[in-house]
């Protein structure tokens, strides 16, 4: 007898599950660690099934002891995420890591990565969640459940994006590496430094000072509440928004089979039958649901969320981002500053790779007036009117004004963090 379509998905969906259940039952103990180990609640001479059990049952505490502050930049493909990255990644004392997340989406939903089904959606969130845990309190090992091949040894070459990572393309992670060599492109950090061994990652984390993440794989804000009231962590989250007319564009020019259709419209002025338009009202949703909870500023954000605007980065990045670390509460040292002014004046084509920061900021932020049709723009300007309008980005009524850069599409918004 034939098993129907419908079957055949209920049976991967359960084996999704199944398998994310095992994860989390093999790996629960690093979760269960004694906040305050002493006499009374966690003896070292007491048995292991009686400490877990005693600490299962102590009270909460609040032991950040090491007051690490934990960034996770919350944002979605093309809306400058990578840039931000790069405002944590230079700094001495920031531990920083791109896009851990990717190994949990193509591990536990690998062929499933555009459904947007209840089930797939709550699988990633809760296997994110515990891996961003485990990532902020250093225990780098945690990856190895989600990295395929397994790693040997804890040493591995699968790490997704490694070589943006600047703490894990110097020493002591990679020690092959020169004086000359302390500022590597990413692929050159990849063929200098060999295979990624976790342990001396896992303890170059814990000699940093605070840790920061990227991600554009947790939809909304909201998603994160679990980890944000956590008392184990000092999480705060930046979340990156954009003007969804700029990230459709950069969308198409650089996703060009993903977003093929979208690019036969805009090049013939016929809107093809079966356009894909969740690609881009999927963007507008997650903006409106995350910042619509972020705005409204519930006491579980208090003092942990800010809103930035890409737009207002580009145009002022030096004030923008001492804003933002006076939000984190760390001091924005000169290597940021540097970073900063040698990677927000250049020329988008002295960057090597689709991904690449060096730009002059400014322009790149406005230069979807030109990429994209004004037919696509009023049809993204429709689709997407509430979040525009929630955000402070102005709509084009012709063609003439999207073209005239001396009509500003952003409104002038001071978005206060929550504090």
């Amino acid at each position: 007898m034939q098993c129907s379509w419908k079957a055949v998905l209920l049976l991967a969906l359960a084996s999704i599950a199944i398998q994310y259940t095992a994860i989390r039952t093999f790996t629960a103990k690093s979760f269960h660690s004694c906040p305050i180990p002493s006499p009374v609640n966690c003896s070292l001479s007491q048995d292991t099934d009686a400490a877990d059990r005693l600490c299962d049952e102590s009270p909460t505490f609040a032991y950040n002891l090491s007051r690490k502050t934990h960034v996770l930049i919350l944002a979605t493909t093309r809306s400058g995420s990578s840039f931000v990255g790069q405002l944590f990644n230079q700094h001495f004392d920031v531990f920083y890591l791109f896009e851990p997340l990717y190994h949990v989406q193509y591990t536990l939903i690998p062929k499933l990565t555009q459904s947007k089904s209840t089930t797939d959606r709550r699988v990633m969130l809760g296997a994110s969640r515990d891996l961003l845990r485990s990532l902020y309190d250093c225990d780098l090992y945690f990856l190895e459940n989600y990295i395929k091949p397994q790693p040997i040894n804890h040493t591995t070459d699968r790490l997704f994006r490694r070589g943006a990572s600047k703490a894990l393309c110097s020493p002591p992670v990679c020690e092959s590496l020169g004086a000359v060599d302390l500022h590597l492109e990413e692929g050159d950090c990849v063929k200098k430094c060999g295979t990624l061994n976790l342990t001396l990652a896992t303890e170059s984390c814990r000699e940093h000072g605070h840790v920061a993440i990227k991600t554009v794989r947790v939809p909304e804000v909201s998603d994160l509440r679990a980890l944000v009231e956590d008392p184990r962590l000092n999480l705060k989250v930046i979340q990156l928004v954009r003007d969804p007319r700029g990230i459709l564009a950069s969308r198409s020019e650089t996703f060009r089979d993903t977003y093929r259709l979208w690019r036969i419209w805009d090049g013939t002025g016929r809107k093809p039958y079966n356009l894909d338009v969740t690609q881009l009202t999927t963007v507008c949703e997650d903006f409106w649901n995350s910042v619509s909870t972020g705005l409204n500023r519930p006491p579980w954000l208090k003092g942990k969320y800010m809103l930035v605007r890409y737009e207002d980065l580009a145009r002022n990045p030096m004030k923008k981002t001492e804003e933002i670390y006076d939000f984190l509460g760390i001091p924005m040292d000169s290597n940021v500053e540097r970073w900063i002014q040698n990677n927000t004046r250049g020329d988008r084509s002295s960057s090597k790779h689709k991904y690449g920061t060096v730009r002059n900021s400014a322009a790149t932020a406005e230069k979807w007036r030109f990429r994209l049709s004004y037919e696509i723009v009023a049809f993204t300007q429709h689709a997407c009117q509430q979040v525009l309008a929630q955000l402070g980005y102005r709509t084009a009524s012709s063609e003439e004004e999207l073209k005239n850069l001396s009509i500003s599409l952003v409104e002038e918004r001071d978005f206060l963090p929550f504090s």
